[in-house]
């Protein structure tokens, strides 16, 4: 039965993937939640590489937050990574939420990528 599940997970993730592809002008935010951390980053999918990153294991994000797993922590992240971005002259990107529902932690992220200039 597990491998029957998994299939079905890879199939519903390869058809949400494939609508959402970054370029090197316009990269994708991907965003990965776990229980505890979450991390961001901007990807150029034709040249396959990362162009910018941000998680909540970064030092200057630890140290101002009391909890990693919260949405503060994940509004900092997305500031941080829409700095980055701001710098590398990037500032449109298309939004990959993971095929998990835009509400909490991730809807804080983008909020915080908006806030600093991040056009979605």
């Amino acid at each position: 039965m597990k491998k029957k599940t998994k299939k079905i997970f890879l199939q519903k993730k390869k058809r949400y993937l494939k609508k959402i592809v970054g370029t090197s002008k316009k990269p994708r935010l991907s965003v990965f939640r776990s229980h505890k951390h979450i991390y961001a980053q901007l990807i150029d999918d034709q040249s396959s590489e990362t162009l910018a990153f941000s998680s909540t294991l970064e030092k200057n994000i630890k140290e101002t937050i009391l909890s990693t797993a919260t949405k503060e922590a994940s509004l900092l992240v997305g500031q941080s990574l829409a700095k980055k971005a701001i710098q590398k002259q990037i500032f449109s990107v298309v939004f990959d939420r993971g095929n998990r529902p835009y509400h909490g932690r991730i809807q804080s992220l983008a909020e915080g990528a908006r806030q600093e200039g991040l056009l979605f």
